[in-house]
C-alpha cells in the first residue's frame, strides 16, 4: 500500500509539474534584424559588421534559458539595419503586434530591433498598439559574434519583462543593459557604448536585478489602449521630414519639402526650438502650401514652449525623431493645428 501511495504521489507531482510548465506565459518574439542579429568576421570586431545576418530561430536557440521564463515562439518580420527601417515596415509591425495581442494564447510580444532608430519604432507602437499586454523592444550594441555580446542577455531580460504580470499597462518598453525604459522617453545617447539608451530627464521605468524586473514608476502620458490613434486600416503614413536648424541654415530646404509634397515638417531648432530668419521664411512658405510645421529642439532634452513670436506648433518634450513619429501618426487623422498641438502635449 505504501508503494502504491508513493507512486500516486509521484504521478501527482509530475502531473502538477507538467501543468505548471503549460502555465508559462506565451511570448512571441518578432525579429526585424539589427546588430543583435549581426555577424562580423572576428570576435573582436564591433564595427563594420553585417546587421541582420541571423534569423529569429538562431537568436532564440542561442539563449536556452528562455525556456525557463516563457513558452517562446518567433517570427521574422524584417531583417535589416534599423537605419533602413521604413514607415511601411513599422506599419506592418504594428499590425502584426495588434493581431498577436488580440489572441487569448499570447501574453506578450518582444521585438528585436537595431539601435540606430530604436527611439522611433517603439514610440510608434506606443501610439498604435491596442492592448495592455506587454510589448518590449530589445537590441544590442555588439554583434552576436563578438566577445561578450550583449544581445543574448538583453533578449532574456526582455522576455522576462514581457512575461512579468506587473509589466501590463505600462506602455511599450525598451529593455537593454539591465534597464527598463519607456518608449515615450528613452533614446540613444552614445554612438558605441553599451549603456547608450537613457531617458536623461525622466529616468527609467525600472531595472532588472538578478533576473527579476523591479518596476519603479509609470508613464503618465497617454499610450496604447487610451490612444486615439488606430492605423490598422492605414496603408501608407503621411510623409514628414526633419529640417535641422544651424547657423546659416538655408531657406531652400523648405522649397524641397514643398516640391516633394511633404505633409509635415519637424524643425529641429537650436535651443528651445529657436527659428532663424531664413528658416522662418521657409516655414511661412511651407505653411502656406498646407504643410504642418512643428518646432522641436536639436538638444534632445527639455520642453519647447509655446511662443507666439515663433512660427509653427511645438513638440513639447519630444525629440525631433519622436516628434516626426507623432506628427505622421496625427496626420492620419487630422490636419487641424489646434488638435495636433493638443496631441503633442498629451502623448
Amino acid at each position: 500500500m505504501k508503494y502504491k501511495a508513493l507512486v500516486a504521489t509521484l504521478l501527482l507531482t509530475l502531473s502538477a509539474g507538467a501543468f505548471s510548465a503549460t502555465k508559462l506565459p506565451h511570448i512571441v518574439i518578432l525579429a526585424t534584424g539589427g546588430t543583435i542579429a549581426g555577424s562580423a568576421a572576428s570576435s573582436t570586431q564591433t564595427t563594420g559588421y553585417k546587421a541582420g545576418a541571423l534569423g529569429v530561430d538562431t537568436l532564440i536557440n542561442a539563449v536556452p534559458a528562455l525556456k525557463q521564463v516563457a513558452n517562446v515562439t518567433g517570427e521574422q518580420v524584417a531583417n535589416i539595419g534599423s537605419e533602413n527601417m521604413t514607415s511601411d515596415v513599422i506599419l506592418k509591425l504594428s499590425d502584426r503586434v495588434n493581431q498577436l495581442l488580440a489572441q487569448d494564447d499570447v501574453d506578450g510580444v518582444v521585438i528585436t530591433h537595431g539601435t540606430d532608430t530604436l527611439d522611433e519604432t517603439p514610440y510608434f507602437l506606443n501610439l498604435t498598439v491596442k492592448s495592455n499586454k506587454p510589448v518590449v523592444f530589445t537590441a544590442s550594441m555588439r554583434p552576436a559574434t563578438a566577445i561578450s555580446a550583449d544581445g543574448p542577455m538583453n533578449l532574456l531580460e526582455a522576455v522576462t519583462v514581457a512575461a512579468d504580470p506587473d509589466a501590463k499597462g505600462r506602455g511599450v518598453m525598451v529593455v537593454l543593459n539591465d534597464r527598463i525604459g519607456a518608449a515615450r522617453f528613452v533614446t540613444k545617447t552614445n554612438a558605441t557604448t553599451l549603456d547608450t539608451f537613457k531617458a536623461p530627464e525622466e529616468g527609467y521605468l525600472g531595472v532588472i536585478v538578478g533576473g527579476k524586473p523591479e518596476f519603479e514608476t509609470r508613464v503618465e502620458k497617454i499610450h496604447t489602449l487610451r490612444s486615439v490613434f488606430d492605423v490598422r486600416q492605414v496603408k501608407t503614413l503621411p510623409q514628414v521630414v526633419i529640417i535641422y536648424g544651424y547657423q546659416d541654415d538655408p531657406e531652400y530646404m523648405y522649397d524641397a519639402a514643398i516640391a516633394h509634397h511633404a505633409a509635415g515638417i519637424i524643425y529641429a531648432g537650436t535651443g528651445a526650438g529657436s527659428v532663424s530668419v531664413r528658416s522662418a521664411a521657409g516655414i511661412e512658405k511651407a505653411e502656406k502650401a498646407g504643410i504642418v510645421v512643428v518646432r522641436a529642439s536639436r538638444t534632445g532634452s527639455g520642453v519647447v514652449p509655446v511662443d507666439s513670436q515663433q512660427p509653427g506648433l511645438v513638440s513639447d518634450s519630444l525629440n525631433p525623431a519622436k516628434a516626426r513619429i507623432l506628427l505622421m501618426t496625427a496626420l492620419t487623422q487630422t490636419k487641424n493645428p489646434e488638435l495636433i498641438q493638443q496631441y503633442f502635449h498629451t502623448y
